[in-house]
């Protein structure tokens, strides 16, 4: 399964319910936001990836701390009121996207029509799944650095084919927020990923 279908499988029914009551806004905004949210932690993290040293970096995160049992026990995390969820995520975020992590989420809620901190929340809400889903990735087919990269990067063209993706793709490129991402694509060479 891909790593959208998984997200919208599990976050879905009384898991959207409570993930949506969190975040303080109704499950549809949820349910749309969710696509440029993941695009936009891929675009990153595939981004970082596409360099040896990142990828040997997402690697070593992987294999330390996460394995993917994180999936199969998602009701008691998101029971606790996602505490333990959100506070690694929040983690992960300052090391997806380092500097610019303000300014991806003030893009993101600009074009989800989110506030900034509703941003946050769901991002650090995701981030964990998605490294789970990438640790699972990376035991069951026993990818090394060059191969999680690969696997990395077909996700998030999947992801991209999503129509609500892409306002995830333009809030990690539109740098200065002027609604124009061409003017940024040359500042993509920068890893977006802090060191770990």
């Amino acid at each position: 399964m891909d790593l959208m279908n998984l997200v919208n499988e599990q976050l879905s029914g009384p898991r959207l319910t409570q993930v949506s009551r969190q975040l303080g806004i109704s499950e549809e905004q949820t349910r749309e936001a969710l696509p440029a949210a993941l695009a936009a932690l891929t675009g990153a993290m595939a981004k970082n990836a596409s360099h040896p040293q990142g990828a040997q970096q997402l690697s070593n995160a992987l294999s330390r701390d996460h394995d993917g049992s994180l999936l199969d026990s998602l009701d008691g995390l998101l029971g606790g009121g996602g505490g333990g969820l959100g506070a690694a995520g929040a983690a992960i975020l300052g090391h997806v996207f380092g500097q610019r992590q303000e300014q991806v989420q003030g893009n993101l809620g600009r074009s989800t029509g989110l506030d900034p901190q509703t941003v946050s929340r769901l991002l650090a809400l995701l981030a964990p799944i998605v490294l789970a889903y990438l640790g699972r990735q990376q035991r069951q087919k026993q990818l090394d650095p060059g191969g999680l990269a690969s696997v990395l990067g077909q996700e998030r063209q999947r992801i991209e084919q999503h129509p609500q993706a892409r306002s995830g793709l333009g809030a990690l490129l539109d740098r200065d927020g002027d609604g124009n991402v061409l003017d940024d694509l040359a500042d993509l060479a920068g890893g977006f990923l802090g060191k770990q």
